[in-house]
Parts: structure tokens; sequence; C-alpha cells
């Protein structure tokens, strides 16, 4: 085993050597405001740091480049997911979304034809409807994306079925 003192040594002369590069090749990359980049990176030093294989000093520049290009952009899919409930300090009031009861009656309606496909297609069908991107929907399910994507398209021939 190598000898801890040494290898945090090797690990900050590699931070303090590609740190500054690898900020300015993701923000060339990814358009996206520079606290997102600078915490995309920062995960994937964070990521280097935790691996359990240690990685070849010749390809740790491509993983991180990799690695911090993939969490900027899985950052700025959140942000747009959100509602941003200020700004420039003010509270946003958002207007009362009130359907009526012709709405309600049609949207439980089609609340229970959700009810009525499988429970696997049930919840991929929810992930997606919450916003969550095909391949963060395989993640939590443990599916292939391929799986994901073939439930979503069974569960919405089986509602265009149930409403015609």
């Amino acid at each position: 085993m190598s000898n801890p003192q040494h290898r945090d040594a090797d690990f900050e002369r590699t931070y303090r050597r590609l740190a500054p590069e690898l900020e300015r090749q993701v923000a060339r990359l990814i358009r996206a405001p520079r606290p997102v980049i600078e915490e995309a990176c920062q995960v994937a030093w964070a990521r280097l740091v935790g691996a359990e294989q240690p990685l070849a000093a010749r390809a740790v520049p491509g993983w991180l480049l990799t690695t911090a290009a993939r969490e900027a952009v899985h950052a700025l899919r959140a942000q747009r997911r959100e509602v941003p409930l200020e700004r420039d300090g003010e509270v946003i009031e958002l207007p009362a979304r009130d359907p009526g009861p012709d709405g309600i009656a049609e949207l439980r309606g089609r609340l229970a034809e959700i009810r009525r496909l499988p429970v696997r297609q049930q919840r991929v069908v929810w992930l997606h409807g919450l916003g969550y991107e095909y391949s963060e929907i395989a993640e939590r399910t443990g599916d292939s994306r391929r799986t994901v994507e073939r439930q979503l398209l069974r569960a919405k021939r089986t509602l265009a079925r149930l409403a015609a």
C-alpha cells in the first residue's frame, strides 16, 4: 500500500495543476453560471478522491472533464425543474390554479386511468410527469434506459386507448 501522506501530496499537486484548466474546459463545453461550473468541478474532484479504484495518471484529466461536464448538465436540468419563489429579494406570487368542477372531474378521470396501468408503468409515468429524464428514471427504478422508454411508450398507448 502507498503512504497516505504521499498520496495526499500527489493529489494536492494534481489539483493545483489541473483545477484551473478543468474549470476553463467545462465552461467552454457547458454554458452555465460560474457557480454551477465550480460546483460541478468540485463534485468531479470529490468523486475522484472517493473512487474505489485509482485512475491512471494520464486518464485523470479526461475523466475529470467528463464527470464535471455531466454534473454541470445535471445541475442545469435540475434548475430548470425548480420554480424560483423570489426575484430580487421579493416573493413571487404564483397565480392560483383553480381548474373548476369540470376540470377536477377530468383530472380525477385521468388519475383513475393511470391507476389502471400496471404498477411498473405507473411508476415511470409519475416520475416522467415530475420532470425526470429517462436516464434519471432508469437510475431510480433500477431499469435500463431502454426499458424506461418501452414502459412509457406502452403506458402512453394504453392511456390513449382508454381516452378514446
